[in-house]
């Protein structure tokens, strides 16, 4: 008798912990990507249907600029400013849905995009963990809460291509361009930008720390928040600006990225499709022209180097001045520049030529110079014939840079930008096969 009254109170207490941890029918919901878009204007060319969960001038909404490839994404921006929607966080920045999909914080405390077919595309793996409801924060931040108000999900934690002000990235973590091009990289030595996914290449390829402003002397970095920082001369006077940097902890100093003057709370640093890295200020008492881009890497104004050195600024091949496209390296001659132009290794015919061990030939660009020199590894004491036959036998070699004085070269598995330079030893030997 003891016994089964004993499994009874069990029984009792089993069932009335599955109760509490059921999220209330109240803050439950699912939303279907369907209906009209939006008639407002969105950056990336794209359409939008905004869903009923806000805090000015935060929205979740779905979007697409591929039709039936949708993502779940925070916008960022109000109909009063006129201002392009820009998008600071998405659920399934690699997995695009279709009509149909759905948004929805289930009853267990998930929070779930499903596509029509039923497969789940994200979850934030919160189920029966005590989940009350779901808020979307002043700052941005999309947090699941249980009935005490404690966090146990948000979206801060998971980036995709921007930080929002007061949001971090830890060691190990990175920020990746809406196409998977590029990332932002945290590691204990500082921030790096790299190229994802270069053929040959089981890493990513560095391409800028900024001639090492982005990097620290000792290793110890733990994490870098964004900040937003207001600047007062004396304790009774409002701001006259706001900082906007890049905090590194422990107490490793901050990098700067602008000092607008005016309210930047709202702002945010993005990892651009191009490669740059982007810091944009959103002032939502203005009615026309709320955005201002403050920093950019890549830029001459703004920034720490000029854009000729971003890695695909010219494409694939190009030559580069004054932040302007100008020529395309052919044999013997440079050519005006157009988009189509490549380096000639790179077809799959010259990769099976290559892989068949037929001889490649090269041809000289003199007075250029790309990232590999500023931030590869090179081989030293070398000579140029040396070079060629080290990238005749590597078939993701699609030519080398060379300096001719100091007998030093960076096998290229790009050539990308070929950024101009006054020295004429500075020089790039593009493979090709005859």
């Amino acid at each position: 008798m003891a016994t089964t009254s004993y499994l009874q109170i069990l029984l009792f207490f089993l069932l009335a912990s599955t109760s509490s941890a059921r999220v209330p029918a109240v803050e439950t919901f699912s939303y279907s990507n369907s209906g009209e878009f939006g008639p407002y204007i969105a950056e990336y060319g794209a359409n939008y249907r905004v869903l009923p969960i806000a805090t000015s001038p935060f929205q979740l909404c779905f979007f697409n600029s591929t039709p039936g490839a949708f993502y779940l994404a925070l916008r960022m921006a109000t109909r009063r400013s006129e201002s392009i929607f820009r998008f600071v966080w998405t659920a399934n920045p690699t997995r695009p849905v279709g009509e149909k999909a759905t948004f929805s914080l289930l009853s267990s405390g998930d929070l779930r995009l499903t596509d029509a077919d039923g497969s789940v595309v994200f979850s934030s793996g919160t189920a029966n963990k005590g989940v009350s409801s779901l808020r979307l924060l002043p700052n941005g931040n999309i947090v699941l809460v249980d009935a005490g108000g404690r966090t146990l999900w948000q979206s801060f934690d998971h980036p995709t291509d921007s930080l929002l002000v007061g949001q971090s990235l830890p060691v190990g973590k990175k920020l990746v361009s809406r196409l998977g091009t590029y990332s932002l990289i945290v590691d204990t030595g500082g921030l790096g930008l790299y190229i994802n996914n270069v053929a040959g290449m089981s890493k990513p390829l560095l391409y800028s720390t900024a001639d090492g402003i982005m990097r620290i002397e000792n290793k110890g970095l733990k994490l870098v928040t964004f900040e937003a920082e207001p600047l007062t001369e004396s304790e009774n006077e409002g701001p006259y600006a706001y900082e906007l940097r890049l905090s590194l902890q422990p107490q490793l100093g901050t990098i700067i990225t602008g000092r607008p003057k005016y309210n930047a709370t709202f702002s945010f640093l993005r990892v651009e499709e191009d490669g740059n890295l982007l810091v944009y200020t959103y002032y939502d008492p203005v009615d026309y022209r709320a955005w201002e881009v403050v920093f950019a890497v890549f830029s001459d104004d703004l920034g720490w180097e000029n854009e000729c050195r971003l890695p695909y600024k010219c494409g694939s091949m190009g030559v580069c001045t004054k932040e302007m496209c100008v020529a395309c390296p052919r044999f013997g001659w440079l050519a005006g520049w157009e988009t189509d132009c490549s380096p000639p290794a790179s077809t799959a015919m010259a990769v099976a030529r290559c892989r068949k061990g037929e001889p490649a030939s090269f041809y000289k660009v003199e007075g250029v110079d790309t990232f590999l020199s500023r931030y590869g590894k090179a081989v030293e004491h070398v000579t140029e014939g040396k070079c060629m036959e080290r990238c005749t036998a590597d078939c993701s070699c699609l030519g080398f840079l060379y300096r001719e004085k100091e007998a030093r070269c960076w096998l290229a598995p790009v050539i990308g930008t070929l950024e101009k330079t006054d020295n004429s030893s500075h020089v790039a030997w593009i493979k090709f096969y005859k």
